[in-house]
């Protein structure tokens, strides 16, 4: 078995998604969120993604060093699947360790997949915040005049783009973690079966 395929995977993962984010870029297709109103919020977006990203590629490392270990029956001390090996040998009761073994590796994925569906929400919180811009610049008792128009126009625009603009970033960067969760979730389920095996005997 090739080893640190699971690295592999990430990068390749990761690579053509920088790509294909680095040719919008190129083709101006993403200049309207660079340059619209209120970019701090799409930063938020981006530092909490570039955060999730981080712990993801962390765990990815780990999960991998660790599945290279245990399909060569080699776990290191201390490991969740090291641990479980060791109480799976002396007790008669395998399913408790067993579910040692699942909260152990799943607590591992699931900050993965809450900083995932918070870019969501924030997203939406951007989605609010602009709406509430657009709104706010309209009053219809100045409507009537024709010079408080344009200024209406400019801050419906104004706060349409916010919206627009922070949905979009959430929405893009939500697709971009949670398919990084999905292959650090289903190595996490190789790594529970491989580790379940071994302790069985298989």
């Amino acid at each position: 078995m090739f080893r640190y395929l699971l690295i592999v995977r990430f990068a390749l993962i990761n690579v053509v998604a920088a790509a294909l984010l680095a040719g919008a870029y190129l083709q101006g297709w993403l200049d309207a969120v660079v340059k619209g109103d209120l970019i701090e919020l799409s930063l938020v977006i981006v530092a909490v993604f570039s955060y999730g990203f981080l712990y993801c590629a962390l765990r990815v490392g780990q999960t991998s060093g660790e599945l290279d270990e245990i399909r060569t029956a080699t776990p290191s001390d201390g490991t969740p699947a090291a641990l479980y090996l060791e109480k799976a040998r002396f007790s008669h009761d395998r399913e408790s360790p067993r579910g040692v073994l699942r909260m152990r590796l799943g607590r591992r994925i699931a900050t993965v997949r809450h900083i995932a569906n918070s870019l969501v929400f924030l997203g939406l919180i951007g989605t609010v915040i602009g709406f509430i811009i657009a709104l706010s610049g309209v009053d219809p008792s100045r409507a009537a005049d024709a010079d408080n128009v344009a200024d209406m126009v400019a801050t419906l625009i104004s706060g349409m783009s916010v919206a627009l603009n922070t949905t979009l970033v959430g929405a893009v960067l939500y697709v971009w973690l949670i398919v990084n969760y999905r292959l650090l979730s289903s190595a996490t389920v190789d790594l529970l079966t491989e580790t379940i095996d071994l302790g069985d005997g298989g």
